[in-house]
């Protein structure tokens, strides 16, 4: 999730799906399946009937949006199931009427089409880089997270994988950072305790990884505290709280005229979500003053970016 919008899906929890074969298998016994004639291999076979789903659903939004609801609250459809739902093999066809194997993968596909969020599968994390691993676990369960982990670590030795974690966390998303932090903090005993500790010489990441591990030696410059403010602030967006919550995670226990005081030193700041949380202060936050303070930082920081080029 790389901008804040209204609109934005708060990040979906991993779900689990079995393998393209048991997919392809599930296709080829739904009701439907003697209609359609999905045909070829079992890639073939997924790839079309993903095509007859979207066909079907956009011809009738009641059933997509059902479909979205089931997706997305993981509750079964209550009372007689659409023969549609059925008939793709979308919907289990006896109580409870939940999703099936099919229906999770099909409403994946449409969550990813239409806001662009991934919703992430279990295991699929397994062969990607660290940057991948820390974007993927943004929105998992601290259960599943530590089994998303152990699977990444299958075949890389201990020592490596701290290497590699803590170079991406300077490239990766705020909440993905905080994310790095957190498994360098907990995971990873002496040995990602000391990655970390290297990193606070670093200017920007240090002073983010100072405050979120309590590092009161490494106190931030004062260029760095703009930096630190936005990051911790774009976290919380990236993973879809609500505006009122994230405002008063950043408010610090701050009165609105403390708040409208520090909300100018984010524009002298170049993190690349200074944009976004100042447009959060401005569009919901209660006190004028404060919203004021927040249109004026973001005039100064469009014109300080003119002037950096």
């Amino acid at each position: 999730m790389s901008s804040y919008h209204d609109d934005t899906l708060p990040l979906q929890p991993p779900i689990r799906l079995p393998g393209e074969a048991t997919l392809a298998a599930a296709v080829r016994a739904a009701p439907l399946a003697e209609e359609l004639k999905p045909e070829g291999d079992d890639s073939e076979v997924l790839a079309a009937w993903a095509g007859h789903c979207r066909d079907r659903l956009a011809a009738d939004g009641t059933l997509l949006l059902e479909l979205i609801r089931m997706f997305l609250t993981r509750e079964p459809h209550q009372g007689e199931v659409p023969e549609t739902l059925t008939g793709l093999g979308l919907v289990r066809q006896e109580e409870p009427y939940t999703l099936s194997w099919l229906g999770l993968w099909v409403a994946r596909l449409i969550v990813a089409a239409t806001t662009g969020q991934e919703v992430p599968v279990m295991g699929s994390l397994a062969d990607g880089d660290a940057a991948a691993l820390l974007h993927g676990l943004r929105s998992y369960p601290e259960a599943e997270r530590d089994e998303e982990l152990a699977g990444w670590l299958k075949g890389r030795e201990p020592d490596e994988a701290v290497a590699e974690i803590a170079a991406a966390l300077a490239t990766v998303s705020p909440l993905s950072r905080a994310i790095g932090v957190e498994l360098l903090s907990t995971q990873f005993g002496d040995e990602g305790r000391l990655a970390l500790s290297r990193q606070l010489e670093k200017r920007k990441l240090g002073a983010v990884i100072a405050a979120r591990t309590g590092r009161t030696e490494r106190q931030p410059a004062p260029d760095e505290i703009a930096w630190v403010l936005v990051d911790m602030a774009a976290a919380l967006l990236e993973f879809g709280d609500e505006p009122g919550q994230v405002i008063e995670s950043i408010a610090l226990g701050m009165d609105a005229e403390e708040q409208a005081g520090t909300i100018p030193i984010l524009a002298f700041g170049d993190h690349p979500w200074t944009g976004q949380v100042l447009r959060l202060f401005i569009d919901h936050h209660p006190d004028e003053r404060v919203s004021a303070a927040a249109r004026k930082a973001l005039r100064r920081l469009r014109g300080l970016a003119d002037v950096r080029g």
